[in-house]
């Protein structure tokens, strides 16, 4: 699988069942050729014109995908504080 086909799935919390949102990137290990997690694009923080405002991205790591499949990427992002699900005005 490329990461080309990656960034087309959805990342989704096993725990909950939420959407966190598309693949963005990679975090590699380039010194070991491994993959250290995945970085999820975060919410916008405005609603700009032509959606201007600033997202910050999440890293989830890759210990957390418990499931690449044909639709979604399945993560346990439980206790990972940016997915927390008390706080969050995503919802």
């Amino acid at each position: 699988m490329r990461v080309s086909d990656l960034r087309l799935l959805d990342v989704v919390n096993v725990k909950d069942g939420r959407r966190l949102g598309p693949i963005k990137d990679l975090d590699l290990d380039l010194e070991r050729g491994g993959v250290k997690g995945i970085i999820v694009a975060g919410p916008s923080r405005s609603w700009g014109l032509f959606g201007s405002g600033k997202s910050e991205d999440y890293v989830v790591p890759w210990d957390r995908v418990k499931k690449i499949g044909v639709d979604v990427i399945l993560v346990d992002a439980q206790d990972l504080p940016e997915f927390d699900t008390e706080n969050d005005d995503r919802r």
